[in-house]
């Protein structure tokens, strides 16, 4: 394990119109956090609901906690496919993310849709250009890049992205991640920057994280604009650098900065970070990262998803964090223990906390609302301030 990157080591009533209305939606977008227990999480009060997302609609569906208890236990009951069950068995199951069978292959649900490859081009609305880059040959790792359009010659703050999707799903290369940054990039002015990182359980934590690392390493080597990527070269401005995620995004961006702060890179300052809805675990085991991550104890004694007991946390690196937060996230309460943990430490940056009302996990990278333009607009004049 690299310095600066703590981690354990390898060691009825009447069911059928909810069944009907469960059913229609089974490929949609869950948004919510990722539970301790292999099986969809509960909301965090009996009265909440949690928030599902049509892949080809930007409205949100929500279901009940009935309904929410309904569609776990479908997901636990539903049968394979003959030619699935034909090669081997289940050996473990983690919905809504993925399955593993006894012939180690690994299966990935479809609960998160708009999994299809968006093409790199110009956005047509916005005149945001996006390319896709190798950057590193040996592991695969690659990334896309936004610009807006140039009405100036003078470099623009660096957005480094991860995504969510519980470290084992998700892509810069998706139509949510298309959408975000259609709009992110226009409206913060930046060149942004998202990481392709290799997805657990094929590639066991923390390879996710030292991907992330990996990434920044190859963006300071465009320091003095000799680096192998024009666009970084060009427009990219590397001394204002911004790290960011939603989700399992969030916590890798946290893990890159404290990388970033205890290790000798040079050519690129992180300003700072924005820690969107992060996944950092709870009291309880998380048993979907014990065994994406072995050894860990899927526990708040792992500092790869408790910052609390990270020594290396006073030396992250930048001068300000921003923590958002969402009152119907599940997440919602870990969030507010970063943001705390951030604020009583010795670390010598400032931390902010933004919280959404009456919203759920990561609802700005699907829906075009008033309080996801409110939120986004809150990133860019983060980034952006003096």
């Amino acid at each position: 394990m690299n310095q600066g990157l703590p981690s354990f080591q390898p060691t009825t009533t009447n069911l059928s119109s909810h069944i009907d209305r469960l059913m229609t939606h089974l490929t949609s977008n869950l948004l919510t956090s990722h539970s301790a227990s292999s099986s969809l999480p509960h909301p965090r009060e009996s009265g909440s609901t949690i928030a599902v997302i049509k892949a080809s609609s930007s409205s949100p569906i929500l279901l009940s906690v009935r309904e929410c208890n309904l569609l776990r236990s479908l997901f636990s009951s539903s049968p394979m496919d003959q030619s699935s069950a034909a090669q081997g068995h289940v050996t473990h199951d983690f919905p809504p993310f993925f399955k593993v069978y006894s012939d180690g292959r690994v299966e990935r649900y479809k609960m998160f849709g708009e999994d299809e490859r968006i093409p790199a081009g110009e956005d047509s609305v916005t005149g945001v250009r996006s390319k896709d880059v190798i950057i590193s040959s040996e592991t695969g790792v690659s990334t896309r890049i936004w610009i807006p359009r140039m009405y100036t010659t003078r470099k623009l703050p660096l957005l480094i992205h991860y995504h969510g999707g519980g470290f084992c799903v998700g892509s810069p290369f998706d139509s949510v991640g298309e959408r975000f940054f259609s709009r992110i990039v226009p409206k913060a002015n930046v060149v942004a920057i998202s990481i392709d990182y290799r997805l657990a359980p094929e590639n066991p934590l923390p390879t996710a994280h030292e991907d992330a690392f990996e990434a920044l390493k190859w963006l300071a080597s465009h320091s003095g604009g000799h680096g192998p990527e024009p666009w970084i070269n060009e427009y990219a401005d590397l001394h204002r650098t911004f790290l960011s995620g939603e989700s399992a995004g969030g916590n890798i961006a946290h893990y890159a900065a404290i990388r970033a702060g205890t290790t000798s890179l040079t050519g690129l300052r992180i300003v700072g970070s924005i820690v969107v809805h992060p996944f950092f675990v709870g009291k309880e085991p998380d048993k979907m990262i014990m065994f994406m991550c072995p050894g860990s104890p899927g526990t708040e004694e792992d500092p790869l998803i408790n910052p609390a007991v990270d020594p290396n946390l006073p030396a992250m690196a930048g001068e300000r964090v921003l923590v958002c937060i969402a009152e119907r996230d599940g997440l919602r309460d870990r969030g507010v223990k970063y943001y705390e943990t951030l604020r009583d430490s010795q670390w010598t940056g400032k931390v902010e906390l933004e919280e959404t009302f009456e919203e759920d996990h990561c609802f700005h990278m699907f829906k075009r609302t008033d309080k996801a333009d409110q939120l986004l607009q809150r990133m860019a004049d983060f980034i952006n301030r003096d």
